[in-house]
């Protein structure tokens, strides 16, 4: 691809970039150092803006330093994105993360000082508040507008402000770690860092909010796991001593110490589950855990399928987790690896407190649900999803499953259940949906396993042999990186099924994308 190709990166709620791939390439190659971005080779529009709001920062014109950085990390974020989609290099793709995170750090100290500028106006009488009588001459006055902020974003800042006083570098280091990660290093990761809207980070901890005991009996009554089940969130303890009274052994972690032990007296390991590997992949206990929320959720579940690969795994999540298609990770593990089973509560849980919370005890505003992963004889965690609700109020005194069954009480009884019939082969699958795939891959311009699998909703593996089957009979062709598209013999095979089965729908589509009689 030429470094000539034209770009246009569209800011939000400012003005398009233009600007060209070798741009880009050439911005993503200019090196950064310490607390604010020293200067770069003004080898593209993006580097250029960056480094303009560095100097208006040091020169003390806060605002504008805001506006512009404001700009580079859109547009960063933008060419990152951009790069994503157009498989760029990892490299490429980091470089742009970097100047992201270049223009964050420019941004939130910006935000900070102007966070600082506010309070002194106001310490000092001088601060225009909206619905008083105007009682300070023009020109002294100082509004919301000449910080920049609004009030909401004033109140953040503040914030952003006093957990940076309180543990200095807190926002450098943790744009760093999303980097150092490999993740976008996003504002909305930076606000999870510090706190979020509801509790201060002292207050809050690490999103350590322990489970109710009920939560996990129920848990226990409609699922058994291995013998040993690592408990990968453990907190302090509040779901592994449940584990542990039903019988088994657990292995607990968590990326802060909290001193939390075993009934044995092991302590827990301490460290960032994002880091962990297993000795060999899929060969470790199964996982019981609430995971930390927030930005790091989706790259958690993610982690855990993709790497531990888990036999089985059920992980106590927001119901809303069931949503959502813009995060790649979110659509991995409820998409490509769905969950075998969701175990909605239909009575919200009791509250969820987070650690060393004394103040009134609110009622749960919050609905959850048991998500379980099982992973399947072929090595896939299946393609489909059985979801039942519960009632937590029906297990507090529940008799949990034995470990080790490894199986669930759902419709069929997983000890007792005997096939009548000879499990089809694949080429026997595939035979039973060829038609029927070949019908929707006429409907698409291109289509690739994924797609097919979800459309005629069947197995992976019976998705793969369908298109197998199909490039065998030349009835379609490949469209590159993994794409496929209906080939001059699919059209004539469907003409055939449309004639023996008299389907008017199908002679339509044929006429329609082909342009041509049946």
């Amino acid at each position: 691809m030429s470094d000539d190709l034209p770009i246009t990166i569209s800011v939000s709620g400012g003005p398009s970039i233009e600007t060209t791939l070798g741009g880009l390439k050439a911005a993503a190659a200019a090196p950064g150092k310490g607390l604010l971005p020293a200067a770069r080779a003004d080898a593209s529009d993006l580097a250029a803006t960056i480094e303009r709001a560095r100097k208006l920062f040091d020169e003390q014109d806060y605002q504008a330093a805001l506006l512009l950085s404001s700009g580079a990390y859109d547009q960063a974020k933008a060419a990152a994105s951009y790069g994503k989609r157009m498989k760029a290099s990892e490299q490429l793709i980091g470089k742009a993360r970097q100047m992201q995170g270049d223009a964050l750090l420019i941004e939130s100290r910006a935000k900070m000082a102007l966070a600082d500028q506010y309070d002194d106006a106001q310490k000092a009488g001088v601060l225009a508040t909206q619905g008083r009588p105007k009682n300070i001459p023009d020109e002294n006055v100082f509004t919301l507008k000449d910080a920049g902020l609004s009030s909401k974003e004033i109140h953040e800042a503040r914030k952003l402000r006093d957990a940076e006083a309180k543990q200095p570098g807190l926002v450098e280091r943790a744009i760093e770690a999303r980097l150092a990660q490999g993740f976008e290093p996003s504002r909305a990761n930076l606000r999870a860092a510090v706190g979020t809207a509801s509790a201060s980070k002292e207050d809050r901890g690490d999103n350590f909010y322990q489970t109710p005991v009920e939560a996990t009996r129920t848990l226990l009554a409609y699922e058994s796991f291995s013998g040993t089940v690592w408990e990968s969130s453990c907190g302090l303890g509040a779901i592994s001593r449940v584990l542990e009274a039903a019988g088994y052994e657990v292995i607990i972690s968590d990326l802060v110490d909290r001193g939390t032990v075993t009934r044995h007296g092991e302590l827990q390991t301490v460290g960032d589950f994002l880091a962990t590997a297993p000795d060999e992949e899929g060969e470790g206990p199964d996982i019981v855990s609430n995971p930390p929320y927030g930005e790091v959720l989706n790259d958690y579940v993610a982690h855990a399928l993709r790497v531990h690969k888990p036999r089985k795994m059920a992980l106590l999540l927001n119901l809303n987790f069931l949503c959502g298609f813009a995060d790649e990770a979110r659509n991995f593990v409820m998409d490509e690896n769905p969950p075998a089973r969701v175990y909605v509560f239909k009575r919200r849980l009791p509250m969820m407190h987070r650690e060393g919370y004394e103040g009134p005890k609110a009622s749960s505003r919050m609905n959850t649900a048991w998500f379980v992963w099982e992973r399947q004889e072929d090595g896939s965690y299946g393609d489909t999803t059985v979801i039942k609700r519960v009632d937590w109020k029906d297990f507090e005194e529940a008799q949990a499953l034995q470990p080790g069954a490894g199986g669930n009480i759902g419709n069929i009884n997983f000890d007792e259940f005997r096939r009548d019939t000879p499990r089809k082969t694949l080429d026997e699958r595939v035979e039973d949906i060829s038609a029927k795939a070949l019908i929707w891959c006429a409907g698409k311009d291109d289509f690739d396993a994924v797609e097919l699998r979800r459309a005629v909703g069947v197995r992976p593996s019976t998705a793969e042999g369908a298109i197998h089957w199909m490039l065998e009979k030349k009835l379609i062709n490949p469209a590159g990186e993994g794409r496929f598209k209906t080939a001059s013999g699919g059209w004539t095979a469907l003409k055939a099924t449309a004639a023996v089965i008299n389907d008017r729908k199908l002679f339509e589509l044929i006429e329609q994308v082909q342009g041509v009689a049946a």
